[in-house]
């Protein structure tokens, strides 16, 4: 437990424990296994919905634990610390799935669609990603057209997180919708359900990392859902989704720290194991001082996601800090993983260690939910440059 967590509520200490230990029993043992086959964790998600994790942030009348986003954040901190794949499960369907049924959905959306989702007997996605967009979320092309009372879906997606495996239940598709008169386009979100006709998984790809998570692209070929489908407002898709977004990005920041946390966990381990030059290699200043600035540099990438958090919490502007978040703690991930596999030197290249499977994992997390050049025009907007 790291020493930071001594400054949250008992509540948040007390959970934050418990995935700790959940992550350490049950995830560490088989955590190697499922990165070098590719295998989705079922097993693995299904006691994390047991637990109660996929409703920390949702209210007791939807099935939810009661807690705040922060709860979130904890438990995919202390999740990542371990497995960054089982963590980002966690956050997709929760950031990019349930919250956006339960903030803009009907009654009758979250009656069919959160229990499930809630409980963790189910876990969604969120299509937005396309392969001519990428950073873009702008530059969508797949179209849904209202036609006797149903949309007809066209297009495709790409990276798209949770999207096939067999407890996938939906995916929420951001699509064009009509072509304004200034020549916008009007985006709106619409709710669809696995196995609909002409909605393909397509075959996952093989990724550097984050191996046990699962990622598909999407086509839609003329699919058909009900006009009720359309989730929220139409033609505030777009709005709604960097709402999300920007919420995601605390979520993916606290994924890092967590990360960066378990390269520093290693490292220790390691230092006060290995031996060099008639030593402990903990006890050569070269070693203690690069453990020590992974320490620092995860430090302040933790309370850049606790502020973030808290002003969220607060109902106060928060994007510009979940952007700071996001940059700090991919950078600390990054430079964590590259610091861990250099202390542990060629054992560090090798697979059978967690580092080196931190070291392949961290990299997305300087492209996902907004690469850090789009932190940093973000930010730089923020101070009034036109980045």
């Amino acid at each position: 437990m790291n020493s930071a967590l001594m400054e949250l509520s008992d509540e948040h200490q007390v959970l934050a424990k418990t995935v700790e230990e959940f992550a350490n029993r049950v995830i560490a043992p088989v955590a190697a296994k499922h990165d070098r086959d590719h295998s989705f964790p079922y097993d693995v998600i299904k006691k994390m919905g047991a637990m109660g994790l996929f409703g920390l942030p949702f209210p007791e009348d939807v099935g939810g634990m009661g807690g705040d986003f922060l709860s979130l954040c904890l438990a995919i901190e202390e999740l990542a610390r371990i497995d960054q794949s089982v963590a980002v499960t966690l956050e997709a369907s929760v950031g990019l799935a349930s919250m956006p049924i339960f903030r803009y959905g009907t009654d009758e959306q979250k009656a069919k669609y959160l229990p499930a989702l809630v409980s963790g007997t189910s876990i969604g996605a969120f299509g937005l990603t396309e392969p001519d967009g990428g950073s873009d979320a702008s530059g969508l092309r797949t179209t849904a057209k209202l036609e006797n009372g149903e949309w007809v879906i066209n297009g495709s997606k790409t990276f798209i997180t949770n999207s096939g495996t067999t407890m996938t239940s939906l995916v929420l598709v951001a699509a064009i919708t009509a072509s304004k008169a200034d020549g916008t386009k009007e985006i709106s979100t619409i709710i669809v359900e696995n196995g609909t006709p002409g909605f393909t998984v397509d075959p996952a790809y093989y990724k550097v990392g984050w191996h046990a998570s699962d990622t598909h692209p999407l086509s839609f070929n003329n699919v058909r859902v009900p006009e009720s489908n359309l989730l929220g407002e139409r033609g505030r898709g777009y709005a709604n989704l960097l709402h999300a977004l920007a919420e995601g990005r605390i979520a993916i920041a606290a994924l890092a720290v967590g990360a960066a946390q378990g390269c520093i966990d290693e490292s220790l381990r390691y230092a006060k194991e290995r031996k060099a030059f008639g030593k402990l290699i903990g006890e050569h200043q070269s070693i203690a001082f690069k453990i020590a600035e992974m320490q620092a540099r995860t430090h302040v990438a933790r309370l850049a996601y606790y502020h973030a958090a808290a002003l969220l919490a607060a109902g106060k502007d928060f994007k510009t800090q979940a952007s700071i978040a996001k940059l700090v703690a991919s950078d600390a991930a990054m430079d964590n993983a590259r610091a861990a596999t250099q202390i542990f030197g060629g054992y560090g290249f090798m697979d059978d260690f967690a580092v080196a499977r931190h070291y392949r994992d961290s990299k997305i997390l300087e492209i996902g939910e907004g690469t850090s050049e789009v932190q940093k025009m973000l930010i730089a907007r923020s101070l009034g440059l036109n980045a």
